[in-house]
């Protein structure tokens, strides 16, 4: 059995879904299909997801929202009319959302969760009725009959242990099964949805509640390259990862893939197969638990912006006991989650999301943070970006910080931060974000390029 996963791109239009059609009747192991919401057709085209937040802040904030809400409808239509489908479908759509509507009026920011998982819905719709139509048999599967269940918080719910043997009783079905990604339902039946993108973490909970003998995630690409093309011609492809490398790639800013939908396949050992929807023949890239052949140390370069620094300074601070659980229940407590910390004797860093940390919210952690730590510095620095170099191969590797820091001299980039997981399969950089396409592109020459920079 395969679990098949299409992503935004692959359902924007009748055309993209009639290729996924293709893909399902020609692999009868592919069994249950899961999908995001309709995604761009074209560069300016927008996202339903966002068009249905913005449908759902405007109802929030009391105002008018006819226009967008005739712009989603038309998205659906326009789909319903390619395919030849039903009215049926379109009116089964509509109601879901009127409903979803009717609970943002009724119950405010809470109700926003529902609208904005209409778009994985409806798109889960049109995919099985066209299914049905081209002969196969095939059933749309709400989340919750699916038995996905998840902890109650909106927005970044989090799915239960519970959720895996009552998705393993979808094996019983004979049809094909196809499943809104993007959202689950709590123990109490309220609808939450995962974080941005969660439609990856429903494809990985579902492969892993099935048994699934291969994940395999459909986007736009024919594979994983090891840098990202926007900054580099032509990159290298990776025909092989590990989860682990693939983890940390993911979180680092390869948007291929969610950096959370990983864990269920992991813990599974679900081997996880990203292909191109527009080029389903490719071989694509495989991610397992294991490679023992590897071409290379370095198999990826990620990098990601929108990143400040709360850099602490304090003289003793490694003798006063608690210092670093203080200053991070500071943050707990101000609604702050950080991504790193590293630290010295004397001074320690941490490392935010630009987002989590609002003007107004800047100077209460400030304050807090100099009143009750009696610190000696402390600093905000924004716009800075992080840069990771990723490999299994690392670890057995002598000189690769030295390698990576004469890349960053070489481009003229000024190293902020470097911090080195104790897994030793990634090294981290942080860096202005100026700095960042230079210095990933001084990495890429030294890790992919060595041989032809030497020969020229």
């Amino acid at each position: 059995m395969k679990v098949v996963k299409f992503g935004g791109s692959s359902v924007a239009n009748g055309e993209q879904i009639k290729k996924i059609t293709n893909i399902i009747h020609a692999d009868i192991e592919r069994r249950v299909v899961v999908v995001s919401a309709p995604g761009k057709r074209y560069s300016e085209d927008v996202k339903v997801t966002d068009l249905l937040i913005q449908l759902g802040e405007t109802i929030r904030d009391g105002g008018k929202y006819d226009e967008v809400y005739d712009w989603i409808m038309g998205r659906f239509q326009s789909i319903i009319d390619e395919l030849e489908l039903p009215q049926e479908v379109y009116q089964t759509i509509s109601e879901k959302i009127d409903a979803s509507i009717q609970h943002v009026i009724e119950e405010g920011e809470r109700g926003l969760d529902a609208l904005k998982a209409c778009g994985e819905d409806g798109a889960a719709l049109l995919v099985s009725a066209y299914l049905n139509q081209s002969g196969l048999d095939a059933a749309y599967v709400n989340p919750s009959e699916a038995g996905i269940v998840v902890r109650d918080q909106p927005g970044g719910a989090l799915v239960l242990e519970e959720s895996f043997e009552r998705l393993y009783q979808l094996r019983e079905r004979s049809e094909v099964l196809v499943i809104p990604g993007f959202f689950g339902f709590t123990p109490e039946e309220k609808l939450v949805t995962f974080s941005r993108g969660g439609s990856d973490i429903t494809g990985s909970i579902v492969a892993a509640g099935v048994k699934a003998d291969l994940y395999e995630n459909f986007t736009d690409v024919d594979s994983v390259f090891s840098v990202n093309p926007m900054l580099v011609d032509n990159p290298q492809p990776m025909t092989s990862l590990t989860y682990r490398e693939m983890r940390e790639l993911s979180y680092a800013g390869f948007t291929v893939f969610h950096d959370e939908a990983l864990i269920p396949a992991v813990k599974a050992k679900i081997p996880v197969c990203i292909k191109n929807t527009n080029n389903p023949s490719a071989p694509g890239t495989m991610i397992v638990s294991e490679l023992e052949d590897r071409e290379r140390d370095v198999v990826g370069i990620a990098s990601d912006s929108g990143f400040l620094n709360i850099y602490v300074s304090k003289f003793l601070m490694n003798r006063e006991i608690g210092f670093g659980r203080r200053l991070l229940q500071i943050l707990e407590d101000e609604g702050v989650s950080f991504e790193h910390a590293p630290s010295g004797i004397d001074d320690m860093s941490v490392i935010l999301r630009e987002h989590q940390l609002p003007p107004e919210k800047e100077s209460i952690v400030l304050k807090r943070i100099k009143d009750e730590l009696e610190v000696d510095t402390v600093l905000i620095e924004r716009g800075m970006a992080l840069i990771m170099i990723v490999g299994e191969g690392m670890n057995h590797n002598i000189g690769m910080a030295s390698r990576a820091a004469t890349a960053f001299r070489e481009a003229q980039v000024n190293i902020e931060m470097i911090n080195q997981g104790s897994s030793e399969v990634s090294m981290m950089f942080g860096v202005k974000s100026s700095g960042l396409p230079a210095a990933v592109r001084s990495l890429y020459r030294t890790f992919f390029q060595e041989e032809k920079v030497k020969q020229s």
